[in-house]
């Protein structure tokens, strides 16, 4: 087992993860909240990589990381070179492209939620920062760990977007799921058994834990 690739695969996961929590979190209350008839739009946008061949938006991504595209001539301008085929520029595609797997399940928590805790949060006197904080946070509870355990999970095993927009650099964007590949390409089918059984136990292991907990969670409520 290459652990350096095992490393590199839950470091990425987990900083999307963080990055999607701060913000999907935001997005999600206000398509949740919002009286604008052009919300739907927006939530189509952040749908679009469910239904998108990953490898569109890798490519897409690509583009404007390049020296010519517009968020490459803003990372050189700034200093910071251009982000394809960097760890920065496998984060970004993996927010994107992970976007819908925390603003859906989150977005579906807030609207459950209804006015009512949040009215009688008012009445008492919590500013909007407190009433968040105090009532919508430990309420939707399970909609924060199903977007955060989904995202993660979804990161784990991107192939597509990963792939087109970090390449293959050992050490550096090399994740599992390009390993298992490499494996495969090589006629190393014992290491790439290894891996691949190891990726579907980790989801199984994910998802059975998140049902659970929604279901506690449930019954507690109950």
């Amino acid at each position: 087992m290459d652990w350096t690739t095992v490393w590199i695969t839950i470091r990425l996961a987990a900083v999307t993860t963080l990055v999607l929590l701060l913000v999907g979190t935001p997005l999600a209350w206000w398509l949740a909240r919002s009286r604008r008839w052009w919300k739907e739009l927006v939530g189509t946008v952040v749908a679009l990589p469910l239904v998108l061949p990953p490898t569109v938006l890798g490519f897409y991504l690509l583009v404007l990381m390049s020296p010519e595209g517009w968020i490459g001539i803003m990372t050189q301008w700034a200093g910071a070179g251009t982000l394809a085929f960097t760890f920065s520029g496998l984060v970004l595609g993996s927010v994107l492209y992970s976007l819908p797997f925390m603003v859906q399940p989150l977005r579906g928590a807030f609207e459950q939620l209804g006015d009512r805790p949040l009215e009688v949060a008012a009445t008492l006197g919590a500013s909007p920062a407190d009433t968040f904080f105090s009532v919508v946070v430990p309420l939707c509870r399970s909609g924060f760990l199903s977007g955060a355990v989904l995202s993660f999970a979804h990161t784990v095993g991107e192939f597509g977007v990963v792939l087109m927009i970090g390449g293959n650099i050992p050490g550096e964007t090399k994740v599992l799921s390009v390993a298992i590949y490499d494996h495969v390409e090589a006629l190393d089918w014992a290491q790439a058994h290894w891996m691949a059984g190891g990726m579907v136990a980790f989801a199984f292991v994910v998802l059975a834990a998140m049902y659970l907990l929604e279901g506690r969670s449930r019954r507690e409520a109950l």
